[in-house]
């Protein structure tokens, strides 16, 4: 399909609030998913990173009991 011009572009034959409504939806969507997942890895890794803190603690005290 051709567009005259910029303007008949935006305007998608009468469809364009539907057409930039449906790409705006879907791209605040995407953005989201990408910002939540990015949150979750970093929770996860600081999680990761106090559990074997955690773990390392409970050695040494047992090593301490131990001696």
């Amino acid at each position: 399909m051709q567009f005259e011009s910029f303007s008949d572009f935006i305007a998608m034959g009468g469809y364009g609030f539907y057409v930039w409504l449906s790409y705006g939806s879907c791209a605040l969507v995407l953005l989201s998913v990408l910002l939540s997942s990015l949150h979750d890895g970093k929770h996860l890794k600081q999680q990761v990173k106090l559990q074997i803190e955690r773990e390392a603690r409970i050695k040494k005290a047992h090593q301490e009991q131990a001696v």
